[in-house]
């Protein structure tokens, strides 16, 4: 996970919203010299564009702190199901199964020891939804095959190891908590991706967007006093970027 990236996103959607306070902070001062003629460009039409933001901005925090703490539960049963997996196959190879059962068990185990997941613990709202999706693929190709490897060891009668962990009835517990925890990661993904795309829309729609407003303010006022004039230094100073990323 890139920290720098995360940071730079995760404060930059924020320092906009900042930014626009200051901004109309700065046109209330102007008084009646600040006078637009575009209803948005105006005072209170200002102030709740800058609310909404700001509900946007926090609804979506709130939203990732629950898709983190999913993504970050998950982890936990799936960090041993490499090596719950050779156990298996151990315990499968000497229990008298027959070879074929026991050469499908290895290729579906090699499956599950093959590429590592890619944890999304603390995903930084930066994060593409393709990576995400990628992610997510792995996980679920994971529980496929443990169920498929359960499948071809209660098919066997004489599968019947002394380990507790390793009998049929705890690895089935096994999977199913397993299917709850990646479920959970899916639907807590959901509205955290929905209060993204409402954030981006009230910060960074091309037309009604904070920062195209914030932009045609600075016009505006560049027109009434003029570029050279310490009225438009004060707020072109202050900086609003788009930010492209989720």
């Amino acid at each position: 996970m890139n920290t720098t990236t995360k940071s730079t996103s995760e404060t930059g959607h924020a320092k906009n919203i900042a930014h626009f306070l200051q901004l109309i902070s700065f046109c209330e001062g102007y008084e009646e010299n600040y006078n637009p003629i575009k209803e948005t460009l105006k005072i209170i039409p200002l102030k709740e564009l800058h609310n909404e933001a700001q509900e946007r901005l926090n609804i979506t925090k709130t939203q990732k702190v629950t898709f983190d703490n999913a993504t970050n539960n998950r982890r936990v049963p799936f960090a041993d199901l490499k090596q719950l997996s050779t156990k298996i196959i151990n315990a499968l190879s000497v229990s008298g199964a027959d070879t074929l059962s026991i050469n499908n068990a290895k290729s579906i185990n090699k499956k599950i020891q093959g590429k590592s997941n890619k944890s999304t613990n603390s995903t930084p709202d930066t994060e593409a939804t393709n990576t995400i999706s990628t992610s997510q693929q792995s996980y679920d190709k994971q529980i496929d095959n443990f169920s498929n490897l359960i499948e071809i060891l209660q098919q066997q009668t004489s599968y019947t190891p002394n380990e507790a962990q390793l009998k049929i009835d705890a690895l089935q517990t096994k999977l199913q908590d397993l299917q709850n925890k990646n479920t959970n990661v899916t639907t807590s993904y959901i509205p955290y991706s929905n209060a993204m795309l409402a954030r981006n829309e009230t910060l960074y729609n091309p037309l009604t967007g904070l920062v195209q407003t914030a932009k045609e303010v600075k016009q505006y006022v560049k027109s009434v006093y003029g570029p050279n004039s310490k009225q438009y230094k004060q707020i072109s100073a202050l900086e609003f970027k788009k930010i492209k990323k989720y």
